[in-house]
């Protein structure tokens, strides 16, 4: 059900413009523990593997992290699938320096470029926002199942928000 879902919302998307950039905007799945670093822990992994399989028919071009083990492990099954080496975007200049130079990276790709990019529950809003999407809400740090889809045509970003995976619960 959560496949024809984002099935859906890709061609929903894909449908108003043959020429428009196409942004996957995910966090990162559950960590094991809240060290610096950690690696995913059990449902981590599942989760992994959910956005592989929630995103078997993209094909993205590019696939963007960040340096920390927990983006690039979530981003792995997705980015083997489709045979992309993932970029791991440094943190030089704090976060609004990461998220300007995701966005600037994105944003300097052709028309029909597709990007997959991994982040954190503090920048994939962000992200979302200097692509020109204003409406991307934060995002709670247990939330996990977020996935937001953004079309990029010229100066106009139009998104649809979706869920993938095991739901996630905040209380």
């Amino acid at each position: 059900m959560k496949r024809l879902l984002l099935a859906t919302a890709l061609s929903l998307l894909t449908a108003g413009s043959a020429m428009a950039q196409t942004v996957v905007l995910v966090r990162h799945a559950e960590k094991v523990d809240a060290s610096a670093d950690p690696v995913l822990s059990e449902a981590g992994q599942a989760r992994a593997e959910a956005l592989s399989q929630a995103l078997v028919d993209f094909h993205p071009d590019h696939v963007f992290t960040s340096p920390l083990q927990r983006t690039r492990l979530t981003a792995a099954p997705t980015a083997a699938h489709h045979s992309v080496t993932p970029e791991a975007f440094a943190f030089e200049g704090g976060t609004a320096g990461h998220v300007a130079a995701i966005a600037a990276r994105i944003q300097s790709y052709p028309d029909d470029t597709v990007v997959l990019v991994v982040g954190h529950s503090n920048t994939i809003p962000l992200i979302a926002r200097a692509l020109g999407y204003a409406e991307a809400a934060d995002m709670a740090d247990c939330e996990y199942d977020r996935l937001t889809v953004l079309d990029l045509d010229g100066a106009q970003a139009t998104g649809v928000v979706t869920r993938y995976g095991a739901p996630t619960t905040c209380e």
